[in-house]
């Protein structure tokens, strides 16, 4: 005989994971795996189950356990200079609410959605940070479905309107170092670029552009080079600029980062040029070794602590209910040291 509820109706029978199992003609190890984080289950059989577990409430029931008192920095490398600087930012804002920041590495984004998925749920960090990375919807819909929100600081491509976000204005920033070239008398500027696949790169190029535009100076394909964001790239582009030793060769180069602009100027010292008598040079980010290069790096700086700190408020608010801005840019500013002079006549 079917149980009665305190009113004398027939009691609702509580959904299991072999019910959803067979809604969604799977294994209950199929949801189980959901229901964990794990991986092996398809997008879209896993996207089907998690609508069910969420409607049935185990989903609820999960988020509801209690968090570590974490919160997770999520990175690919970790030879980036300005990591330090995020760490900084982000550790002072946590720890104002007795919260640590961890780090764990991925090298990329089937590991982020993968292997990684099943290990944070089952860490239950308060919040995760995810450091130049691709913005994935999915990574963000599955991380909050168990209660942790996720951002994606300085992101590797456009996020979504609902994903949450914290980039610095790229665009503005390579504006303000190509203007100031082209306000020293530099007309022809070079630049090297980062991925075509990042967006802070692709933005930092149609900064310098722009810049180029407005001043009526046409922008020369010759001038341009494509790398990635590490020494060597700028050592390379930069010799490939410098090699032509006529009235073609740049006077001064914009480069993509200021580990690029440390390779430029390794790449002048080969071709026996001097900064900036001969040759201007500016970096973006303003990494802390900027201000001791010889000479002193011009560069755009990007406030990565605050940054990094906004990132871990974020977090907290979205877990307190509080409104929550999805998408911060913030503004990028031009640091003018030494290595940029008027062009020689």
């Amino acid at each position: 005989m079917a149980k009665e509820s305190e009113h004398g109706e027939p009691a609702k029978r509580k959904i299991t994971l072999s019910d959803i199992a067979r809604q969604v003609n799977v294994s209950t190890a199929t949801v189980s795996k959901v229901l964990n984080g794990r991986p092996g289950v398809s997008e879209e059989t896993r996207s089907t189950i998690e609508m069910l577990l969420e409607r049935s409430g185990y989903l609820k029931s999960n988020a509801s356990q209690p968090p570590t008192k974490l919160i997770e920095l999520v990175v690919r490398h970790l030879d980036n200079i300005w990591l330090l600087d995020l760490l900084r930012g982000a550790e002072e804002a946590s720890r104002q609410h007795g919260i640590s920041i961890v780090i764990t590495k991925v090298k990329d984004e089937d590991e982020l959605a993968d292997s990684w998925m099943s290990e944070v749920l089952e860490r239950r960090p308060m919040g995760v940070i995810i450091l130049f990375a691709v913005p994935s919807p999915s990574v963000s819909k599955r991380l909050a479905s168990r209660g942790i929100p996720c951002v994606f600081l300085d992101p590797w491509g456009n996020p979504s309107n609902d994903t949450l976000s914290i980039r610095a204005d790229n665009w503005s920033g390579s504006l303000f170092a190509t203007r100031h070239l082209i306000e020293l008398g530099h007309r022809r500027i070079g630049i090297i670029t980062g991925p075509d696949t990042a967006m802070c790169s692709a933005s930092r190029f149609d900064g310098y552009r722009a810049a180029l535009t407005e001043a009526g100076i046409p922008v020369d394909d010759s001038l341009i080079r494509k790398g990635i964001y590490q020494v060597d790239s700028g050592r390379e582009q930069a010799l490939s600029l410098l090699a032509d030793r006529s009235s073609n060769q740049p006077t001064a180069i914009v480069a993509g980062n200021d580990l690029q602009a440390m390779g430029v100027y390794d790449a002048a010292r080969l071709c026996g040029l001097r900064i900036p008598e001969d040759l201007s040079v500016v970096g973006f980010d303003d990494i802390q070794t900027a201000s001791y290069m010889g000479p002193a790096l011009t560069t755009v700086r990007q406030p990565l602590e605050d940054m990094a700190a906004s990132a871990v408020r974020m977090i907290l608010d979205r877990r307190e209910g509080h409104q929550v801005q999805e998408t911060m840019i913030f503004p990028t500013s031009l640091v003018i040291r030494d290595s940029t002079s008027k062009p020689r006549d």
